[in-house]
């Protein structure tokens, strides 16, 4: 789905009502004299003399655990370059909107007006006791790579250079995925990478970290191939210098398994993409142009997976996949930083969730009918809601156990309930009936299986373990739809009520002697059993499963009447009434 964005419509976003995009806002009532008294003087003595006894309690006494900088100086913003902190600021506010909508966690957005490294690490390492981490964004190489390096050695907080270290995360899982989808070994793969800036050196470094060969490794900047004989390279370039005798990106792009982009728009052109190796995996990570069109580049390839960072193509790289997930795993095991087991955790996980089943929900959101792992679908969508439960903790496990957590989690099923308040899912007595549905699983019988929203369903009680699905229809069908999809029902018991004529004489017959009396003949009986309605209440009644679910596809009165025939009214409703049960 293509958004068009006029000048007018964001400059009114911005501007119309109170300008910009956050606000700060209490959260303790303040209705009072002593609301007041408590808040400000005198009140809050108390908690400033316990935090001078035992600086950790400032986690305890105030929001520091909660709150990130985003902090810019402005020099590479976007793709606009070096235009300073002031018209940086609409940037970082934005970005301090996403940490709160996708991960409850709260910004300020913090604009330095200084370019010197050592400087502006001075300013930063001095707001240290206000934040629990720190963003950094926008700053340019290679100053960036100094800035981040020294933060983090000097600081006892979070530090993370979204602009490298997001980006590499959400791009090193679509290629994980990518080279599975493909059946490619990552130590065997040949990837060239135009761009040598903060995003490309850290997504190359951390692809080594996963397995690629350093000598596979081709990268490229406005000067063409950089190699080792080359004059005047800077420590950063000079780690990934080739010595193959190649000077330009088409004599690079021969043979090549992985492109990656990071640098301007066009230029790459169909002939490059047709030298690569047998399905090659573009992605072309220029914003707000790729380096080749996404339909130029699909019209010259049939077997190409591409990537880009558009929200309108497949495989969107969007580095709101990671930021504020990573974030809040480290901020909720109080980590020291964030080191590469945190983001190799991250990896897997945001990984992992795209060969999972995607909810109905996502889909709607997106106007899609089909979203399933493949070529179009290597690493989920940004508004998929379990994304925080998914990378969040696995951040925090691998904190723990690489020794940078300061604070372990005991109880991860709170933990995982505390997330999802936090983006304001709160499923308290569902989740009550979930545990319960845990511990005493039940078999259920799901009438429509040959739809693939049941199915789907289904998938989800599986991977919960909340109960066993027992798949009722077309046998084929049910197959043909699980395998379309990608899902994992293999051990689910499937009934094709037309393949088992045993099974349906011998329903048949339990029918039959219910209703004789209302007129119902053994054929009549027979021919009812192709009902999956009356087929399923039959399977509850006689035992062989303990409940019933139906109506996705037939109306109320056609779905429940045989529910009613059956089994029969739960003793104390009256008759005509909607409270009716259909399990026993």
């Amino acid at each position: 789905m293509s958004i068009k964005i006029r000048k007018q419509d964001a400059l009114n976003y911005h501007t119309l009502g109170q300008p910009g995009k956050i606000e700060v806002v209490p959260t303790k009532v303040l209705s009072t004299q002593l609301d007041l008294a408590l808040a400000y003087s005198p009140g809050v003595a108390e908690p400033c003399k316990e935090i001078a006894n035992n600086k950790e309690d400032v986690y305890k006494y105030t929001a520091k655990g909660n709150l990130v900088a985003v902090i810019s100086n402005g020099t590479a913003v976007l793709g606009l370059g070096n235009i300073g902190p002031e018209a940086s600021k609409p940037v970082m506010e934005g970005k301090g909107v996403l940490f709160k909508k996708f991960a409850g966690i709260d910004v300020f957005d913090i604009e330095i007006a200084e370019e010197d490294p050592d400087e502006f690490i001075k300013i930063v390492k001095s707001l240290e006791p206000t934040f629990g981490g720190i963003n950094l964004e926008d700053i340019k190489a290679p100053e960036c790579f100094k800035i981040e390096k020294e933060l983090r050695a000097k600081m006892n907080i979070p530090v993370m250079h979204d602009d490298q270290h997001g980006t590499a995360i959400i791009s090193c899982a679509a290629m994980l995925n990518a080279l599975e989808i493909v059946g490619k070994k990552i130590e065997k793969v040949k990837l060239v990478v135009n761009g040598a800036g903060a995003a490309a050196v850290s997504c190359t470094r951390l692809y080594i970290e996963v397995g690629m060969k350093k000598e596979n490794i081709i990268m490229c900047d406005s000067k063409g191939v950089i190699r080792g004989d080359r004059k005047g390279l800077d420590e950063i370039k000079a780690e990934f210098a080739t010595t193959k005798n190649i000077s330009t990106l088409q004599e690079a792009m021969k043979g090549a398994d992985i492109f990656l982009g990071l640098s301007v728009a066009d230029i790459l052109k169909p002939e490059d993409i047709q030298s690569m190796a047998k399905d090659p995996i573009v992605f072309a990570l220029a914003n707000p142009n790729p380096e080749i069109a996404y339909d130029i580049a699909r019209a010259s390839r049939p077997d190409l997976i591409m990537a880009t960072g558009r929200s309108d193509h497949p495989n969107q790289v969007n580095n709101v996949l990671g930021f504020p997930y990573i974030f809040r795993g480290a901020l909720d095991v109080r980590a020291n930083e964030i080191d590469e087991a945190m983001k190799l955790a991250a990896v897997r996980a945001l990984a992992n969730l795209a060969k999972e089943a995607v909810p109905d929900m996502v889909m709607k959101a997106y106007q899609s009918k089909k979203l399933q792992f493949g070529r179009d679908y290597l690493i989920p969508k940004p508004l998929d809601p379990r994304l925080i439960t998914a990378i969040a903790p696995a951040v925090a496990k691998a904190a723990m156990e690489s020794g940078m957590a300061t604070k372990n989690i005991e109880d991860w099923g709170a933990y995982h309930q505390e997330l999802l308040k936090r983006i304001g899912i709160d499923q308290k007595l569902i989740n009550r009936i979930i545990e319960r549905a845990r511990k005493n699983p039940k078999r259920v019988v799901f009438a429509e299986a040959d739809n693939h929203k049941i199915l789907k369903a289904a998938q989800v009680l599986v991977d919960e373990k909340i109960a066993y699905p027992i798949l009722l229809g077309n046998r084929a069908k049910i197959e043909s739809i699980i395998k379309e999809n990608s899902l994992e029902l293999g051990e689910c018991k499937i009934i094709d009520p037309e393949e088992d004529q045993e099974l349906k004489k011998k329903y048949a017959e339990v029918y039959y002697k219910k209703r004789q009396r209302k007129g119902i003949t053994f054929l009549d009986a027979m021919r009812k059993m192709r009902d999956r309605n009356a087929f399923g209440a039959i399977m509850v009644d006689h035992g062989e499963a303990d409940a019933l679910v139906s109506g996705l596809t037939k109306d109320y009165p056609k779905t429940i009447s045989p529910a009613l025939q059956i089994i029969g009214m739960e003793p104390g409703n009256q008759s005509g009434s909607r409270d009716v049960y259909y399990s026993q």
